[in-house]
């Protein structure tokens, strides 16, 4: 009779559960417990004055997820539900730091965050990019504009960082910058020019990275400025397009005069430009593909394109009818809903780890105000006697310098608390926003390195551009776009103050 165990099996097993503790693995787990003990060692070693206990383990808890986020110990979105999970545990129990003993719901303030009008207003931005793609219609719609700009390689670059930079003020940017160069593909492949063919590379990835700072929905850290500025300063879709947009287009626009000089060279007379090229393989009937191989019904292109533009009339009419910016999000998530252009695996498919670093931001939020950790750092800010405007460009800066390492949207997560506690110290809620909206447009700005953005890594991996192509562009546009967004933000909110 075999034997049920065997020495090989056992090895086997063994060799299994080995596997586990991979070299990787073991650097990771050295990564977390170093994180743990650079934050315990940074909130209780140093003496602090007049820091309040809550304080002091919100601190660490912020440097905590801090610090992972630096080092990507493990994935972002899990970073996120651990900030929760430990505010949750340290600070919200009943008779934990912050809470006196018999109070059962103080925990309910951080996981709050989750429901509240800038989670639903970015689930409804998800919702118009998908029904979008699922349809067709972002590819149709790019291929038309390209087409527009006929064989003049100057036109060709103004129409694809066009079509780049307003796209990415609905959609997200990384499927906007990979949908653009696989539409320019042939372009890039066919010029002799390699200068230009790198031009057309860098000026889709970075006007996908400047657009999305013209919307709340455009890029994570706008919304989780406006939802950190709800209780003070409320912002809608049409203000923060007031304040957002002008300085990304003047960005986009500089960018492209410069390189327009790199592709001037360049030829694409031998290409022919069908404006249907970008709709995929012809259908029968009343269908058509979406370019993936999924046919959909050609009158769910006319739903899309109806619910766009309500969704998009109602965000920016918003001081006439008074829907507020998130409830318009339900427009969208509702007719595509019931009309089967958005499905069941499409719901799936969206990047909930977005929506749940998101809340982790606005959990750490809640967190830095509450404990009284973004009041202290903000009087250790008041003691350095700087100006407002030097304090809102350091911060700036620092968001710029944060964001080119790691995600901008966790840069945003741990720097936007402070910055707007600094600006509610130095005069309330239009200060705090002249704090909070220039960090969050300085994060979009992060794109030095082929890391620094989703659409930079995309036209990074197609292999004709090198990491020193992005650094002087990026350095550039971010010392650019720092002290731009500042000036700019003050002078619009001085001017709706007024």
């Amino acid at each position: 009779m075999k034997p049920v165990f065997s020495w090989s099996d056992t090895r086997n097993e063994y060799r299994r559960i080995l596997g586990y503790f991979e070299f990787h693995s073991g650097y990771a787990l050295l990564k977390f417990l170093g994180c743990l003990l650079v934050a315990i060692a940074v909130a209780f070693l140093p003496a602090y004055p007049a820091l309040p206990e809550p304080a002091k383990w919100t601190l660490a808890i912020v440097v905590f997820v801090g610090l992972l986020w630096m080092t990507e110990a493990i994935p972002a979105f899990a970073i996120a539900l651990l900030a929760i999970g430990l505010q949750i545990v340290i600070l919200g129990k009943p008779g934990g730091v912050m809470v006196p003993e018999g109070d059962t719901k103080a925990w309910q303030e951080f996981v709050d965050p989750w429901a509240s009008p800038s989670m639903w207003l970015f689930f409804g931005g998800f919702i118009l990019a998908r029904a979008t793609a699922r349809t067709g219609l972002d590819r149709s719609l790019a291929g038309r504009l390209l087409h527009l700009a006929g064989s003049r390689p100057e036109r060709v670059l103004l129409f694809a960082m066009g079509t780049a930079f307003v796209f990415s003020m609905f959609l997200s940017n990384t499927a906007t910058a990979a949908m653009m160069l696989a539409i320019l593909a042939p372009m890039i492949a066919s010029t002799p020019s390699p200068a230009a063919a790198r031009a057309l590379t860098i000026g889709v990835a970075f006007a996908a990275n400047l657009g999305g700072m013209g919307t709340i929905i455009g890029t994570p850290p706008n919304a989780i400025a406006s939802g950190l500025l709800r209780e003070v300063y409320p912002i809608d879709f049409l203000r923060w397009m007031v304040l957002g947009l002008p300085p990304a287009l003047l960005l986009v626009v500089g960018l492209w005069w410069a390189l327009s000089l790199k592709v001037k060279s360049a030829s694409f007379d031998h290409l022919s430009s069908d404006p249907d090229a970008a709709k995929g393989p012809p259908t029968e009937g009343n269908d058509h593909s979406n370019g993936n191989g999924d046919v959909v019904a050609r009158w769910q292109r006319w739903v899309v394109l109806a619910g766009f533009a309500i969704t998009i009339g109602l965000w920016l009419s918003g001081s006439w009818h008074g829907i507020p910016t998130a409830v318009v999000s339900f427009v969208p998530i509702v007719i595509f809903s019931i009309t089967g252009v958005i499905r069941p695996q499409d719901i799936r498919t969206l990047d909930w780890d977005i929506l749940i670093l998101l809340a982790g931001g606005l959990s750490l939020g809640v967190g830095v105000s509450q404990s009284g950790l973004a009041d202290w750092i903000a009087a250790q800010l008041g003691a350095l006697d700087m100006s407002p405007w030097a304090l809102a460009l350091a911060f700036g800066f620092l968001t710029l310098l944060l964001s080119n390492f790691m995600s901008n949207t966790a840069a945003a997560n741990i720097l936007i608390p402070v910055g707007l506690a600094a600006g509610l110290k130095a005069g309330g809620g239009p200060e705090a926003a002249a704090f909070a909206v220039p960090m969050a447009l300085s994060a979009s700005a992060a794109m030095c390195l082929p890391i620094s953005t989703p659409p930079n890594a995309i036209a990074y991996a197609g292999g004709r551009l090198r990491a020193m192509d992005f650094l002087l562009p990026g350095a550039i546009i971010g010392l650019v776009a720092c002290p731009l967004a500042v000036f700019w933000s003050r002078w619009v909110l001085g001017w709706m103050g007024n």
